[in-house]
């Protein structure tokens, strides 16, 4: 029989992908989900001991990822008490991805028993005194990609018709990682579809609509998490100041070499937040 689609059919896709994954780890729940975002893969190896590793396309639902600095593979992790599935990369929007698609990492997760959803990215940095390195937790988003995971029609096991995002964010989570780090400030991220950076005029209006970070991932896996009922925390590393802050041209490479040299404080910011979780 077929692999379910994750596009026509996402609740029985994340449900077989769960199934392989318990099969392939030797795992039958894990806790809590890291999806890594542009460079993050380092950070991994702060999070635990590692009890499997297996290619994600072996799940079936889904694809390669194309984007440099993102694996294509998830690991089980064994954190103290607790099981993390840390997903080594993700699949974007820009990369021509159904919205289905690019949730169906965390919707397996949640399938795998996982309660609490931790979403990483490299974002540019709006706020005045933000710099490079300095990792932001979300505390709201705003979706500019003009898609979501909810399009069609709602399948209940999955959650309700109309999910209120007022706490899409877990407070709860948030508090917990301050305990952790009592620096972390709190920002909104602004989604953007990509692949182009923000244009000035472009950044300049996220920062009138409120928000303080720019990126091009997260925000539908956020959706689809509070959607399927998860907690979820977001952390971002600032990379770059957005265009029109500064005059430095925007390049991939300079993001993930900011992400590389501060994969070790965030794998070990990380590891510390979901031992507490």
């Amino acid at each position: 029989m077929a692999t379910p689609d994750p596009v026509d059919a996402p609740f029985d896709a994340a449900e077989e992908s769960a199934a392989t994954l318990a099969a392939a780890t030797g795992v039958d729940h894990h806790d809590v989900a890291v999806v890594l975002g542009s460079g993050w893969k380092p950070a991994a190896d702060r999070m635990g001991e590692v009890v499997a590793e297996v290619p994600m396309t072996d799940l079936g639902g889904f694809p390669i990822a194309s984007v440099l600095g993102h694996g294509s593979t998830v690991r089980s992790i064994r954190n103290g008490e607790r099981r993390v599935l840390a997903f080594m990369g993700r699949v974007h929007l820009y990369e021509g991805h159904h919205p289905n698609v690019v949730a169906h990492a965390v919707r397996t997760a949640v399938r795998a028993g996982c309660k609490a959803i931790v979403l990483t990215n490299a974002a540019g940095g709006l706020r005045d005194g933000m710099r490079a390195g300095q990792p932001v937790l979300l505390a709201d988003h705003i979706n500019l990609t003009g898609r979501t995971p909810l399009l069609g029609p709602n399948d209940e096991r999955i959650g309700p018709r109309f999910p209120d995002m007022t706490h899409a964010y877990s407070p709860r989570l948030r508090e917990l990682a301050r305990s952790v780090d009592p620096s972390l400030e709190e920002g909104v991220y602004g989604g953007f579809l990509g692949p182009t950076y923000e244009t000035p005029a472009e950044v300049r209006m996220a920062r009138v609509l409120g928000a303080d970070l720019v990126g091009m991932s997260t925000v539908l896996e956020a959706i689809a998490a509070a959607h399927a009922g998860a907690e979820v925390l977001g952390v971002s590393l600032v990379t770059n100041l957005a265009a029109g802050i500064t005059e430095v041209a925007l390049d991939h490479r300079d993001v993930l070499a900011v992400a590389a040299a501060s994969a070790d404080r965030m794998g070990g910011l990380i590891a510390a937040i979901v031992g507490h979780i």
